[in-house]
């Protein structure tokens, strides 16, 4: 699974977020499931950034969320994305798609 993750950071706040960005993708990757990952920086709008990572599986990733270190250390900074969703399936050929429908809860 893919996650996409974008920020919007004023100038002035580049520096000290590229290295809080970069703390935050350490304490990812080293999680169980990690697949990889890059940060990016928009060559049109350089405010614009974002932070690619690939896991194994959905759930890898959302036990990566809940560990401590992450809770502690990421999500604080992860917290500061662009509202918009950023969890998305990998589309190869061949393979089945998620099917969207509701949960039953009873």
């Amino acid at each position: 699974m893919l996650v996409v993750s974008r920020f919007r950071v004023p100038d002035d706040e580049r520096d000290v977020f590229r290295g809080e960005l970069e703390g935050a993708h350490a304490l990812l990757a080293a999680r169980p499931g990690y697949v990889d990952g890059t940060i990016g920086r928009n060559l049109d709008e350089p405010t614009l950034w974002v932070l690619t990572t690939r896991w194994e599986h959905v759930g890898a990733y959302r036990r990566a969320l809940s560990s401590y270190d992450v809770k502690l250390g990421a999500v604080p900074l992860l917290s500061r994305a662009v509202d918009e969703p950023s969890a998305y399936e990998v589309v190869e050929p061949g393979t089945v798609l998620n099917v969207e429908s509701s949960r039953s809860i009873g």
